[in-house]
């Protein structure tokens, strides 16, 4: 059989070369920065912000459905987070790819970095990736944008600032077959008296069941941003997460970004 009649092993189709960049030259850059210049003293992180996968990875063997599910991104917090930024005067770093490939929100060698099944879906272009290919997805996507939002981070400290650290996700209303009551939740790490004071302000919006450290909670096995980002420094820091059905139009949008402006300047004048 000539090389011309080789059909190429299925299991080939999403693996790239490493020898080879990963991204290609009209392929957006690792990450955006939005308001680069905003005074806030709040710094918005949005790890999961994009559905795209670089075109050298194909699909990574999930169709079309799937990767416009929750597995691929945080649904509406792209829109929610830029509305935060305008709203608050506050600089916004964001990722441009999606979580499947590298979660940017996750420390480096734990399995969901890197997911092989997220949920109940296999992630095929995700299996047996060789340390070659982890370590471009790694150098490519991750330290760059890690990179800025620590040298943002250093030079704001170097001016004498103390910047708080919020990270902008959300959550599928129903995980693993099981509904979920909350519309909305802080999750916070030592930051307690900054996360529960973000708590409070909720709560005191009408008709919302708000998580205390729920839907999920900080571990530093788990989560990157608000143990390095915030924790580590010493830095206030939270993440927000909304249930991305009410966040999933323009006026879902508009609704929980007013909501959301009001929690945190009023979280702002409590602290002084």
């Amino acid at each position: 059989m000539t090389s011309s009649n080789v059909i190429p092993h299925p299991e080939n189709r999403w693996r790239h070369d490493p020898a080879l960049p990963l991204l290609a030259i009209d392929e957006p850059p690792p990450y955006s920065v939005i308001n680069p210049d905003g005074t806030s003293p709040y710094l918005l992180l949005c790890e999961h912000a994009s559905n795209r996968i670089p075109k050298a990875l194909g699909d990574l063997g999930l169709p079309e459905t799937e990767r416009r599910r929750h597995i691929a991104w945080d649904i509406g917090v792209n829109a929610l987070s830029q509305h935060l930024s305008r709203m608050l005067d506050a600089p916004l770093f964001m990722t441009n790819y999606s979580r499947l490939v590298i979660d940017c929100n996750r420390p480096l060698g734990v399995p969901s970095a890197m997911p092989e099944i997220s949920e109940t879906t296999k992630i095929p272009g995700n299996i047996g990736l060789t340390e070659a290919e982890k370590a471009q997805r790694i150098d490519t996507l991750f330290t760059p944008y890690a990179e800025a939002v620590a040298r943002r981070l250093d030079l704001l400290q170097q001016q004498g600032k103390r910047p708080i650290v919020v990270g902008i996700h959300s959550f599928t209303p129903v995980y693993f077959g099981k509904q979920r009551p909350w519309h909305a939740g802080i999750l916070y790490g030592q930051a307690t008296g900054f996360g529960q004071m973000l708590v409070r302000e909720l709560q005191a919006e009408s008709g919302l069941t708000i998580g205390d450290n729920e839907p999920y909670i900080i571990h530093r096995d788990e989560d990157y941003t608000v143990p390095v980002h915030a924790d580590a420094r010493g830095l206030p820091g939270a993440l927000i997460e909304v249930r991305h059905d009410l966040i999933d139009t323009l006026s879902g949008v508009g609704e929980w970004g007013d909501r959301l402006t009001r929690c945190f300047k009023a979280a702002l004048q409590e602290q002084g």
